[in-house]
């Protein structure tokens, strides 16, 4: 089977990390090409597996569509696997990828978002209602992906993103001495992220430190509520990090503020290393952290649940070991990066054994 991964995003983030993961544990039985518009992106999607194909198109639109259909004409692949880290993204790999005759198209949306550009949308529903399966990372964006641009219920299936179990986190799974407690947070520096909350809570948390991995556009905005809040001695912007899972050692909590998420890949992970993980109820987050079981669950811009949260699991050593504990046996029956290939590998073959959806008329939507 030939498979070609495509992804038009110009920077690393969850979604390419995700789909890094996926080259590198896919069978070797599976020829795999990446395509891409970012020799940076394609570079560090591909390279934990040696013997990938790399193709780097234009993003000029005058030559990228011609570009992506010769590249896709000459390669053939039985499968275009398309990982969108917006819903309106990819339109040109996705348009190319309808054109090729016999190929089955794969479309992964990492995030649940909505537009209200009428063009977009209409684009985005009509580049949707065309593949041959449509893939969300969870049950709830799924669903919330059928609604925003009216798909019909069911026409979008999940798998979650997974990571490694690496076996060094083992030396994770103990209680950390008593002290001042340390709490982590992982994404970049921007609006959606909602580190803007958790500064505002954990300026009514006494008695912990903050650590928040990751660089944006919002670091200054970050600094300056920091210091009006009277907390720059307990916050450190630490900025973006090679491995931000070597640092999970170093937290007792780890709290994801976001105001909107798909499948965060750092949720996984903090689970994987036995960390109570407190967490936003958007997107899929919920399919990870169970709430009063790996964490807590609080509301979107919920800055007085959230400091609740914290406390309680500030307070109660035994607690966030116990949420470390079932978090991580949680993460490691479902959210291994060999459950998603495992997943990914089977929906390919499936399509491949069934005809290819059409791409003229689709029929109506089920409700």
């Amino acid at each position: 089977m030939q498979v070609v991964i495509y992804t038009d995003s110009g920077g690393i983030g969850g979604a390419e990390i995700s789909l890094s993961h996926l080259v590198a544990s896919v069978s070797d039985r599976i020829e795999v090409t990446v395509i891409g518009t970012s020799e940076l992106v394609v570079e560090a999607i591909a390279r934990q597996r040696p013997q990938t194909a790399k193709i780097v198109l234009p993003k000029t639109p005058i030559h990228s569509l011609l570009a992506h259909l010769t590249a896709l004409l000459q390669l053939r692949p039985d499968v275009v696997h398309v990982n969108l880290c917006t819903p309106w993204a990819g339109a040109m790999g996705l348009a190319a990828a309808l054109i090729l005759p016999g190929a089955r198209v794969v479309r992964v949306d990492q995030l649940p978002l909505r537009t209200t550009d009428l063009l977009t949308w209409w684009r985005t529903r009509v580049l949707s209602l065309r593949v041959d399966a449509h893939v969300a990372v969870g049950e709830a964006s799924a669903r919330l992906m059928e609604d925003f641009y009216a798909l019909g219920r069911n026409s979008v299936v999940s798998v979650p993103n997974c990571v490694p179990d690496l076996a060094e986190e083992l030396q994770l799974l103990t209680v950390r001495p008593e002290g001042k407690v340390t709490i982590g947070s992982v994404g970049r520096l921007d609006a959606m992220k909602g580190h803007d909350i958790l500064l505002r809570a954990i300026a009514s948390v006494d008695g912990v430190q903050l650590v928040i991995l990751g660089e944006g556009d919002e670091r200054a905005n970050l600094e300056q509520l920091a210091m009006e809040l009277g907390i720059s001695d307990r916050v450190n912007l630490l900025g973006w990090v090679e491995n931000p899972r070597a640092y999970l050692p170093q937290f007792d909590i780890v709290a994801q503020p976001s105001r909107s998420e798909g499948f965060p890949l750092a949720i996984v992970e903090a689970m994987l290393a036995a960390r109570p993980v407190v967490a936003t109820r958007v997107g899929s987050v919920a399919e990870a952290v169970i709430d009063g079981e790996t964490g807590f669950l609080v509301n979107r811009n919920d800055v007085v649940g959230l400091a609740s949260a914290l406390k309680q699991l500030r307070d109660d050593p035994q607690l966030r070991w116990h949420f470390g504990q079932r978090g991580r046996e949680i993460a490691k029956a479902n959210f291994t990066v060999k459950q998603m290939s495992d997943r990914y590998e089977l929906l390919w073959r499936e399509l491949l054994a069934r005809p290819q959806v059409p791409r003229l008329f689709v029929p109506r939507p089920k409700d």
